[in-house]
Order: C-alpha cells, then structure tokens, then sequence
C-alpha cells in the first residue's frame, strides 16, 4: 500500500500543488483526484457488509458509503465509483460552505481536507480546530491537525493513522512546507 501511495504522490505532485485556474475546473480536478486518493484507503466492496467498527455498526458498501444501504445490496465497481464520486462532490462542497477559502488552496489541500471530511463526516470536520486554524489563515496549522483523528470507536486504528500520515502530508507537500 506505501508503495503505490508513494508512486500517486509522484504522479499526482504537479498537478496537486497546482492552484486551481477556475471554480469549474479546480473542483473537477479536486474531485477527481480526491477519488484516486481516498479508493485505496477505502477498498472497494460491492457487496453490502456490516461494518462494525462504527461506534454502531453500520451497512456499508462500496468505498465507504453508508446511506440508504442494507443487507443485501450489491453494485457494480462503476456504480460504486459513480457513488464515490458523488459523495465526495457532497462533502467538498459541505467543507466549503464551512470554510469558503478552501477553492482558493492548492489542490493537495483541498484533496486532503476533503478525504478527511468524506472519513469523519461534515459536522465533525466543519467544528473542529482544523477548519478553524484554516479559517484563521493557518492553512499549515490545519494540515498538522489531520493526525489526530485516527480513531474509530474511541480507539486508534494503524489503518487510520496511516491514512491521516498521508492526508497530512499531501496537505503539507501542497503548501511547500516540509511534512
């Protein structure tokens, strides 16, 4: 898994670090990518599970999703991409209304906050410290907080604290500042 997010970092550097030229195309960008990061980290399983590391578990399916899915529901991998990629449209757009100057970031920034939104959930994202030092200006202050939320269920979990460590520094990486 190291390997291959060591290689996307490679190929994705250039144009994540990139600030976006337009609206339109920044969040098409943003998304895009943010669905190259985030799958790996999710897995892909088209057959609806119980997901029992919610602090109530919950049927999941797909990369992650979790609404409206029960026993049963199976999809095809383009149905769980198109789904991915709807969810993530819902969340970055969630993250921005919370933090309006998140499209004027680079594209590393904006992939990895909403990475971390679409794992945490808007409510917690939007009241936390981490949109309020980047609200403040303190976009690299932001980035450092990803690494506390590593826990699931009140413990912490290695398979989040690997995530965040890349959230983090993709962020950081996107900012010019050494991780």
């Amino acid at each position: 898994m190291l390997q291959f997010l060591v290689r996307l970092f490679a190929g994705l550097r250039a144009m994540l670090t990139a600030r976006p030229k337009s609206a339109a195309g920044g969040a098409a960008a943003v998304l895009a990518a943010t669905a190259l990061f985030v799958g790996p980290w999710e897995g892909e399983r088209t057959e609806a599970y119980l997901d029992r590391i919610a602090s109530s578990p919950v049927w999941t399916v797909c990369y992650g999703e979790t609404k409206g899915v029960k026993r049963g529901d199976r999809y095809t991998p383009e149905q769980c991409l198109t789904m991915l990629q709807q969810s993530l449209a819902g969340y970055h757009a969630q993250l921005t209304a919370c933090l309006p100057a998140l499209p004027s970031q680079p594209q590393g920034v904006q992939v990895a906050l909403t990475s971390s939104t679409y794992n945490v959930g808007a409510g917690a994202a939007c009241g936390s410290t981490l949109v309020k030092l980047a609200r403040a200006g303190d976009w690299a202050g932001a980035c450092r907080q990803l690494s506390r939320w590593d826990k699931a269920g009140g413990k912490q979990i290695r398979g989040l604290t690997n995530r965040r460590a890349a959230e983090q520094r993709l962020c950081l990486e996107a900012l010019g500042v050494k991780p």
